[in-house]
Parts: structure tokens; sequence; C-alpha cells
């Protein structure tokens, strides 16, 4: 599958300059694309482009005339008009408005708040007292004054620790005694970070709740940031020997420890042996990172309790399999400057969220002309009852009257019967406030913050030039996207026919290297290969003579066998002319011998075997041709006298 994400997204990269001038450019089937369009597009992609062809204005407007060539098609074919694209776009949309839903001002003081704290990592234990957000008043005071006086009984002289196994309602509290360990911002819910950062050490919180119900927690520690390291690995994945049914892979990592406390090279020896294939050939090297952010919190504790660069670890086992770790290098915390992105992306998806949308709804307030019908308002309380709290309470039966505008924001008017289904559908939530009057009042400035803010969502290309081109360009993405999967990349995969001709016609394209059966022995010693390189000759199987070198727990040859293609990285020479044993090579540092069980010659590759190539090709062949055939489907013309002017500006 293509990604769509990229193909959507390709030619939005970065902000651009207007074309004072709007002009049509060119026209298909009547159709006309502007100018402005055009020029902002190339200006946006300029330094993006990697092949000096495409900054040709000639041959990108030859490119801009094929893309809006594709979208016409897909117009014309009404998938604009599909469900499923109406959808998507939809959510592309409420991805980009996350940029324009923001209070800059807000935001900025909880990125300082969130970075100051990031820098600390806080040990703390709680108790808690679960109650609903939604609860009746009654049972919230029963919560509360339960953890007020679980609060009076630790301060008396009882443990936390024996009260919080005894008495905390969070089902772990009774095995680790309340203790969470340590966490920085970010890792618990908003007002329960807030309690363990403006707690001291020793001390014990004040009574707060979350949507989990009353907690009081103590802060046990607090300590620096463990930043992050960067660390190198050797991992060899769990493998059961088909004989034994036994897990061999302790025994390979055993054998790559001993060989490193025999001084060889730990890049040499992932490059050579490791199974995570993502990092072998960069000697095991990892992105750095830092707690909290493995899968693995063995491999994570092990790499931060290594001291210096270059230290190595001990093997030791992950659910992925065995590992030896290296220290690289460690950091400290990155600056504000360089984490506040992924600071606010976080913000946004907490519950520090609530703060900066309160603070826009008043914002947006102050910016649009609101007027409010009093008398309708009163009406709308007077249809509300107790019955609310019991979520028995119905609509009106009559709802004429309140079919009038209760609210207006700017031009757009919102009736009173818009704000009844609000009222109806708040009945399963947790505002329960009394008298009714009172929780009417609350609902409708919730509502009416929610109202203006979607006005000014709804409004975005109006007031955000930026914020409409984007999604024009989404538009037509994600039209391509469907086209293309439609005519080309599922055909590709479906039209084995087609498929078939093109490999035969290319089938210099589809062919096997010529390729060896091998096992391959490796030492640091000269010595030791030149011995394998005698029991070789001897016929003595790969277990004897490891068997037979490898004593004393020392790790002098290991071996890796297999089909391996001309030039390939597991080669230490890039083609064997003859099977049987080689001689001694030498390579960076390494003393190699190859047995040779067979070669095999250059043959072209089945259907299966060239499959994802295959495909790809046909896949540029069949797009090629198909641009071709749009181009006399479709009537174009070219403005030649306005893009000979645009190429002067330009």
């Amino acid at each position: 599958m293509k990604n769509k994400f990229f193909v959507v997204t390709l030619l939005i990269f970065a902000s651009f300059t207007w074309a004072q001038n709007k002009q049509i450019l060119f026209t298909i089937d009547g159709n006309p694309y502007y100018t402005d369009e055009f020029s902002r597009v190339y200006k946006k992609n300029l330094e993006l482009v990697k092949d000096d062809s495409q900054k040709d204005l000639d041959k990108y407007l030859e490119l801009f005339v094929g893309y809006k060539l594709k979208v016409h098609k897909a117009n014309q074919l009404g998938l604009q008009n599909q469900e499923k694209y109406i959808n998507e776009l939809k959510s592309y949309r409420n991805q980009l408005t996350k940029t324009y839903m923001n209070d800059s001002q807000v935001t900025s003081k909880l990125i300082e708040e969130a970075y100051q704290r990031m820098k600390e990592e806080v040990r703390a234990s709680h108790i808690l007292v679960m109650v609903d957000e939604g609860a009746l008043p009654a049972d919230t005071l029963k919560a509360y004054q339960k953890i007020t006086d679980i609060k009076k009984r630790i301060e008396a002289g009882a443990s936390f620790e024996d009260v919080a196994a005894t008495l905390s309602e969070d089902p772990s509290a009774k095995e680790n005694k309340g203790d969470l360990g340590y966490f920085s911002a970010f890792r618990m819910v908003y007002p329960f970070e807030n309690a363990a950062f403006n707690t001291k050490v020793g001390q014990i919180s004040k009574p707060f709740r979350t949507r989990f119900g009353y907690h009081i927690l103590k802060v046990v520690d607090r300590r620096q940031n463990r930043g992050e390291v960067a660390v190198s690995h050797i991992m060899i994945a769990k493998k059961n020997d088909e004989a034994t049914n036994q897990d061999v892979s302790k025994s390979v990592i055993t054998q790559l420890y001993q060989k490193l406390k025999q001084g060889e090279s730990f890049e040499e020896l992932a490059k050579q042996f490791s199974d995570d294939k993502s990092t072998a050939d960069k000697g095991g090297m990892l992105q750095r990172f830092g707690s909290g952010q493995l899968t693995s919190l063995e491999f994570e504790e092990k790499a931060f309790s290594l001291k210096n660069p270059e230290e190595y670890s001990e093997p030791f086992e992950t659910q992925f399999g065995w590992h030896i770790v290296k220290l690289n290098q460690k950091f400290e915390i990155a600056s504000l400057s360089d984490l506040k992105n992924e600071i606010e992306g976080k913000i946004k998806r907490d519950e520090r969220s609530v703060l900066i949308t309160n603070s826009l709804a008043s914002k947006l307030r102050g910016k649009y002309k609101i007027t409010s019908d009093a008398k309708l308002k009163a009406l709308v309380k007077k249809s509300v009852n107790d019955t609310f709290y019991t979520q028995n309470w119905q609509l009106p039966a009559n709802r004429v009257p309140f079919d009038k505008a209760l609210v207006t924001i700017d031009k757009a008017s919102l009736t009173a019967n818009q704000f009844l289904d609000y009222i109806n559908n708040q009945q399963k939530g947790t505002i329960k406030t009394r008298p009714v009057a009172n929780l009417v009042d609350e609902l409708y400035e919730n509502w009416l913050d929610e109202q203006v803010i979607a006005y000014y969502n709804g409004n975005l290309e109006n007031e955000h030039p930026e914020f409409a081109h984007v999604m024009e360009e989404y538009r037509d993405g994600l039209l391509l996207f469907d086209l293309m999967e439609k005519e080309i990349w599922n055909r590709a995969k479906e039209d084995s026919i087609g498929l078939e001709k093109f490999r035969l016609e290319n089938i210099q394209n589809y062919k096997w290297k010529e390729r060896y059966d091998v096992a391959v022995y490796s030492s640091t010693k000269a010595d030791v290969i030149k011995n394998v390189n005698k029991l070789l000759k001897k016929n003595k199987s790969e277990d004897f003579i490891k068997k037979a070198i490898n004593t004393n727990d020392k790790v002098e040859v290991m071996v890796k066998s297999g089909i391996f293609e001309k030039g390939s990285d597991n080669l230490p020479i890039t083609e064997i002319k003859k099977t049987g044993i080689s001689e001694v090579i030498e390579k960076n540092g390494y003393y190699f011998v190859i047995q040779v069980k067979n070669i095999l010659p250059e043959s072209e590759k089945t259907m299966a075997e060239s499959k994802g190539k295959l495909i790809s090709d046909y896949q540029q062949f069949l797009e090629k041709n198909w641009v071709d055939a749009l181009k006399s489907e479709f009537k174009v013309i070219i403005n030649q006298p306005v893009f000979d002017a645009i190429k002067k500006q330009m």
C-alpha cells in the first residue's frame, strides 16, 4: 500500500509568498487553473526536489499539468462524492485545525511549566478513594471525608505505606503499597502531576481530585532527570534448536560476550551477528532515548546503568531476545527550544488542553459580536427541572416556541432547540450543579463556548488564507491517491497477465546474480582460521570445529551459513570462483575461510521472487502511459503569453 499521508502532503511543506497577479495559466476542458497556485507550489517545492530537471519551469509546468489532469479525471469519475473520501478529508481538516485552535499565551506558560518539570523526576506514593466524575454530591462528599480521615490517620503516626496497602482503592496498592516509582511531566494525569510537583519531599499533599477520584500522595524523593543515552547493542533473537528444542540464543550471546572480553570490536561483531537488522549494519547503534521511551524496562535500566562511554553490559534477556549493550554517549535533557514542539503536542493531548480551550473561547467571545435572547433563555430554564439529576428529564413536548434564535454569533444563528438538545445530552455528564436554574446557566456558558469555537473553526478558510490553500492541496492529494489506487496501484497488483508480460519484456531487470551456498568462518586470529582451514579440508563438521577450537570458555571462531548473492555484505569477498574450501582471507582486522558448498549461476527470478520490484516498476510504467492517455482524453490549452511572463518574473 502506498503511503497516503506522504502522497497527500507532498505539496505541503512550508510557508509561501502569493503572486500578486492572478491570471489563467491553462485550462483543462475549459476549467481554469491560475498563475498564483502554480507560482506558490513551484516556489514552495524548489528546495525539495533533487532532480534539477524539475526546477526547469517548462518541465515543471508539464508536471503540474499532469497532476491537475489526474485530479480532473478523479472529479470526472465522482471520487470526491465517495463517503470514504469525505470522511478522510474531514479527518485531515481536523488535524490541520489544531494549529489554529490555540491560545498562544496560555500554551507558552504551560510549555514552560512542563519543561521545568521535565528537568526532574519525582518518586511518589499515593492513596486513592474512587468516586465517579458524575457522582451525586452526597457520594462526592463521602469520598472526600474518607480521604480526609485517611490523611488524619497518617498525620497521627500511621505508616503511609501500610495504610495504602489496606485502604487505597488503587488495585495495585496491595502489591506496591502505593509506590508509583519515578515519573516526570506527562506521565500522570495533570492534577496528579500538579500535586506531585507542588509537594515537598517527605510531605503529604492535601486531598485532590482527578477523574479517578480523591487522592493524597507522599513525595518520597526527587532527582534530576537522567536525560538520554545513545547506545549500541547486539541482539540475538530467541531461537529453538530443532533437534533439542532448546533456546540456543543464550549460547550465541555468551560466545559474543567472550569475544568482546578478548578485545574484539563491538561494531564488527554487531555487523556480523546481530539479529536486529535495522541496526546491525550501523554497528548496532540505536537512536538515543530517555526514561520511559522504550517498551523494554530491562533494556532501558541496563543502558542507564552504564557509566562511561565504551563500557558494555553483560548479556541480559528481554522479551525480544538476548542483548549486550554498549554506552556511546550520555546527554543532558535538551533545551526548551529543542523540545518546544514535542511538549506542545503533549499538552494538546492531555488535560492541560482544557485550559487552552477555555482561554481561546474567552478571546473569541471578545472577537465576535454575540447577542442573546434573555426571554427565550428564561423560557428554556423553566422547561428544565430536577429530573435532570436522575437522567429522567424529557425535552418539551411542544418545541415550536424554542425554534427561534437564542444566540447569534456574527451572522450565524443558533436556536433554543439546539441548546435544549445540548442540555439533554449532558444528563449523563459530570455537571450536577444545583439548583437547576444555576445548572442551566452553567450549561449555557459551556455550550456557548463550544459554539463560538465551532464557528471559528468553520470559518478558518476565510480567516486564514494559508489554511484555505493547504486544505485545497489536501483535497487534490486525497483525490489523487484514490485515483492512483484505482487506476494504477491495484491494477498493477491484480493484472497478472500484464505483469508477466512486462516481466518477460524486461527480464534483464529480474535476475538473480550468481549465488553461493556457503559457511563463513571468522576470527580475529590468523592461526585460528588456518587451523579451521585444515579441519575443513579434512571434512570436519561445523560442530566439530567449534568444539575443537572454542575451548576454555574462549570463543575463537564463529560461523555464519546461508545462500548469499554475489557482492553480499555477508561475504568477505565479492566473488567466488569455485566450490570447496577457500584460502585464508583477511579483511578489516578479521580472518575468514569460506566453505563453498555450491555455486548457483545467474538465473531468472520467478514471479514470486521478483514480485515487489516488479510491481513497483509496472506501476511506474502504467502511470507514464496513463498520463499520455489523459492528455489525449482532455483538451489542455496553455496560455503561453502568461506563462512567458511568469518565467521572466521567476
